[in-house]
């Protein structure tokens, strides 16, 4: 029996064996699954903590400079002050914002051409010495009031002003382009140019399309925005709105609205009153002072030339005064052409009609009653618009001048 079970046997440990290659070759695939894992988790993790690093030093920076700010905040303000006189290279005279005059030294970083007399500059609050040099400061009203896009309108979006345009451009753009033609008579050219008419005439109309016609700056402004509340406040924009003009020339000034600063001084006034006629004041001196304004032309624009003073009148100051009337039947028609050009009209459309039904209206009026009828077209979804349009379009119209509350221009005030 013995020998029969020995003969069964002789493989069992070659079996056994192989069992333990496998076991073994497994534990390897393991142990190579997890070096593996381990090895990314390893990379990931260096690539991690790169990353943390990058976000701990950015956030350092952050920090500091976060920490520099509150530092600069924290720090007691500068005063704000003008030079009065140079004593030497360390030394100079400066008067702070409240009036006070004092002796003081100044940084010896500033370069000495900069600390001149008038300069603009910021004092140490408990030593007063100078510390920086500041440029020189307009009011964000005036540096907002220089025109950066020039507008779209043109002479040719004009009609019924020929006459008007003609005289703008000869006023205004000939002396800016062509001085030599002023020089060659040994005359000087206008100063400034004053458009007044009724209301919706096309007077600021006009300023648009000399500023989109020239290459020079364009300042505008509105009269009211130079009334201000404080004393000498006016005045002071007044001056930093030429100042700027020049600085920019060759360039044209639009003060639209004249009248809120330019109407006759009175005796009997308040004290608004008063500081408006500062104001104006202020205006005389810097178009006919000491200081020339020779590339540097005025256009204002008003609807009561009547109660202007005459001091801004006269040759000199405004040396072209050009009246837009209302527009007689030719400039209707040329108005009328513009605005119902693109327009798609019915064939029993008579322009002709429609000017001897306007008579009076402005060249506002009329752009209002091309809309209105093109909107009563609109109302009834028909693809052109005809005469009936047109005639209830100048009724709406007509009846809303009827009702205007505004007060009518006294009578030849325009003629």
């Amino acid at each position: 029996m013995s020998s029969d079970s020995d003969a069964i046997k002789p493989g069992s440990d070659d079996t056994h064996g192989s069992r333990d290659d496998e076991g073994i070759d497994a534990q390897l695939k393991r142990l190579e699954g997890d070096f593996r894992e381990l090895t990314e988790r390893a990379q990931n993790l260096l690539t991690e903590r790169v990353y943390l690093e990058n976000e701990v030093s950015q956030q350092k920076k952050k920090v500091n400079r976060l920490e520099e700010e509150i530092r600069m905040l924290r720090s007691p303000p500068h005063i704000v002050g003008h030079i009065q006189d140079t004593i030497d290279d360390e030394k100079v005279v400066v008067r702070s914002s409240n009036g006070t005059v004092f002796l003081v030294t100044a940084n010896q970083r500033i370069d000495s051409e900069l600390l001149k007399p008038g300069a603009r500059v910021a004092l140490n609050q408990d030593t007063l010495s100078v510390i920086e040099v500041l440029h020189d400061a307009w009011d964000p009203l005036v540096t907002g009031a220089e025109m950066v896009e020039r507008p779209d309108v043109t002479y040719d979006d004009m009609g019924g002003v020929d006459e008007q345009i003609q005289l703008i451009k000869e006023s205004i753009e000939l002396p800016l382009t062509s001085p030599e033609s002023f020089t060659r008579f040994g005359i000087k050219p206008p100063k400034g140019v004053l458009l007044v008419g009724p209301p919706g005439c096309g007077k600021t109309m006009l300023a648009k399309a000399v500023a989109s016609s020239t290459e020079c700056s364009f300042i505008r402004l509105v009269g009211s925005e130079l009334a201000q509340k404080y004393i000498g406040e006016g005045g002071r924009m007044v001056r930093e709105l030429f100042d700027l003009a020049r600085e920019k020339a060759p360039s044209i000034v639009f003060i639209d609205e004249i009248d809120a600063i330019g109407a006759k001084r009175l005796d009997t006034a308040t004290s608004g009153d008063r500081e408006v006629q500062r104001t104006l004041m202020q205006l005389l001196a810097e178009l006919d002072g000491f200081d020339a304004l020779d590339d540097v032309k005025l256009i204002s624009a008003t609807n009561r030339p009547d109660i202007l003073d005459e001091a801004l009148l006269r040759p000199g100051r405004f040396d072209r005064i050009i009246e837009i009337p209302l527009p007689d039947d030719e400039g209707r028609q040329a108005i009328l052409d513009l605005h119902m050009g693109k327009m798609p009209k019915s064939k029993n459309l008579s322009v002709k009609k429609i000017v001897s039904l306007t008579k009076g209206f402005s060249g506002a009026d009329l752009k209002a009653t091309c809309v209105e009828a093109a909107m009563i077209a609109i109302r009834a979804k028909r693809k052109s618009v005809n005469s009936k349009d047109f005639i209830t379009a100048i009724e709406r119209i007509a009846d809303k001048k009827a009702n205007s509350t505004r007060g009518d221009a006294p009578e030849g005030l325009f003629h």
